[in-house]
């Protein structure tokens, strides 16, 4: 049984890892990213025409969603199996069985959290499969949130927090519970069961330096937060749920996190040049005296941080999330082509070493040997302590590319800085707004960040900007999003934007998108790229398309599609018990 419950646990870290992982469909779906690599006319960006029930919903070259519909229902049978056979196991005592138990609820309820909020109303399997299956029918999502409310109260009770980095945790069960009290309204809940995760004594904000770079004096708490060899360890106190994944160790997911790859501009092809034109200006070499790319990786572009989360919001020069060193703007990388060193030109010799020149309209066709400016791909910031994943966290290779892409490493899924956004949420929703001022400045006092003192001014636009502050890379930004949408529609309560939302029509008229199109100035402005791809998001993709494949297959019931997709005119009534 603990292997069975640990085998669920090494499915969880597949979304944060390989080429185009899975967490960056989750964010090229929200406010905060888009699809950056433009070099390709097949990606998630004009999301329109790319996708669709029939399309390639699971490839690096593509988008992701398939995998969640994959892997979720792989993740439910999994712990289906733990849940259905449990009774035939001899243990030492209740709680050892609760136990156990308990930490197959939480990844059941785990996955379903996620596919209801990623496709909507789904089937719900509560028992091992043991022949094949032609006869699902969809079941309303408040049907199974309500069942996974009792699951995880269950689980909060019994699973236990002195447990090995990796396993599922009591804090976990409580923040998971949080998240999915709040999903049906019950904010009071919500705030209890998050109230059980602050207030346990077990976890606390980390605001002294600690870990292997506790001595870097160029660095802050956040840096040492985000070290691949500090997030597991004793000292970490903020860490409520982790997926390891290393190097060293045997299963070590195969090419690695490739977080750098993924989340890091493509500087290294960008072809740039010095501001006269004459010279390239950088080169990705990992034996030259400058090397940038062992430095800070050498990435692709996938993952393209939108002007609102790579400066909109980044309102204060004290935040250590965005300071020097840890944040990392193109101009913050250096002239390193050994060619400047020995040029006859003074001008272009001077330059190396030298901070790059910003890219302006003025000097940007000098810069680029193609003439022409690709900024979504090649010219945007990136947070540096979260994307530097590298063996020994140093100037080295990875295990399997050099240059380096990002290799294996333990990842945040939840840590306590999200329950106080979780808990500021749930108080913004009651209308205690002090209250939620208050937890969202436990987040921000910690990384040096000024106060909030205005209490009135707090809106859920207040929670989304530090959530994207704080949860770059960790938190399903798609799958949060419409779940707040949700909470807008089922509420009736009035968002920040002067406009009221209904289930009727939530597929039509919801503030997934209201809030992506405020913000997300490539899907806003319908920007095209280098091959002519408009950037483009509808209202319906707050709920993504269920793979053709799942209904042809389903012979005997009926999966339904969401609207916006086809075949929703098959539906049928989703069931509105547990079946």
């Amino acid at each position: 049984m603990k292997a069975a419950i640990a085998g669920i646990g090494a499915n969880v870290r597949r979304e944060f890892t390989g080429d185009m992982a899975p967490i960056v469909t989750e964010s090229i779906f929200s406010e905060v990213a888009v699809d950056g690599t433009t070099d390709k006319t097949t990606q998630a960006q004009d999301m329109d025409t790319r996708v669709t029930p029939d399309a390639n919903l699971d490839n690096p070259d593509f988008n992701r969603i398939g995998f969640y519909w994959t892997e979720g229902f792989r993740g439910v049978r999994m712990a289906n199996t733990v849940i259905t056979y449990i009774g035939n196991v001899t243990f030492k005592d209740e709680a050892e069985k609760n136990a156990i138990l308990g930490a197959a609820y939480f990844y059941r309820a785990f996955y379903y959290y996620r596919l209801v909020h990623q496709f909507g109303d789904v089937p719900l399997n509560l028992k091992d499969i043991t022949s094949p299956k032609l006869d699902y029918f969809s079941t309303k999502r408040e049907v199974i949130l309500k069942k996974m409310q009792e699951d995880l109260l269950f689980a909060e009770k019994w699973v236990k927090d002195n447990v090995d980095r990796g396993d599922v945790t009591k804090g976990a069960c409580s923040h998971l519970l949080t998240k999915v009290n709040l999903a049906l309204g019950d904010f009071d809940a919500a705030i209890t069961s998050a109230n059980n995760v602050i207030n346990s004594g077990t976890y606390s904000l980390m605001r002294n330096r600690f870990g292997s770079t506790a001595g870097d004096a160029s660095k802050n708490v956040v840096w040492d937060l985000h070290r691949m060899d500090n997030k597991a360890i004793a000292a970490n106190r903020e860490a409520l749920f982790l997926t390891i994944d290393r190097e060293t160790l045997a299963g070590a997911t195969e090419l690695g996190s490739q977080v750098m790859r993924n989340c890091v501009p493509a500087w290294h092809f960008a072809n740039l040049k010095t501001p006269s034109g004459i010279t390239q200006a950088i080169v990705d070499g990992v034996n030259v005296e400058i090397p940038l790319t062992l430095m800070y990786g050498r990435g692709i572009g996938r993952y393209r941080g939108t002007s609102y989360s790579t400066k909109n919001i980044w309102t204060d020069n004290t935040d250590y999330r965005h300071a020097p060193g840890m944040w990392m703007n193109m101009t913050d990388l250096v002239y390193n082509n050994p060619a400047l060193k020995s040029s006859t030109n003074p001008s272009e010799k001077a330059l190396y070493g030298k901070p790059l020149v910003d890219v302006t309209p003025a000097n940007v066709n000098n810069m680029f040997l193609n003439k022409g400016l690709d900024t979504i791909r090649h010219f945007f910031g990136w947070p540096h302590y979260k994307t530097f994943i590298n063996s020994t966290n140093a100037l080295a290779v990875d295990k399997y590319w050099t240059p380096p892409r990002g290799t294996n490493t333990d990842w945040y899924i939840f840590r306590l800085a999200e329950t106080y956004l979780l808990r500021a949420e749930a108080y913004y929703w009651k209308g205690n707004l002090a209250l939620a001022m208050a937890d969202l400045n436990q987040v921000r006092s910690r990384a040096n960040a000024a106060l909030l003192t205005d209490a009135s001014a707090i809106t859920i636009g207040t929670i989304l900007d530090e959530r994207a502050r704080e949860l770059y890379y960790e938190e399903p930004r798609k799958t949060e999003l419409t779940r707040i949408a949700y909470i807008f529609a089922t509420t009736g309560k009035p968002a920040y934007n002067g406009k009221t939302y209904t289930l009727a029509s939530f597929s039509d008229n919801n503030f997934f998108y209201d809030r992506i199109i405020e913000k997300n100035d490539f899907y806003r402005n319908k920007v095209p790229t280098v091959l002519g791809v408009n950037f483009r998001i509808s209202p319906y993709h707050v709920l993504w398309p269920v793979p053709a494949a799942a209904q042809r297959f389903n012979t005997e019931g009926r999966i339904n599609q969401n609207k916006g997709y086809t075949g929703y005119e098959n539906n049928v009534p989703a069931l509105d018990k547990i079946p």
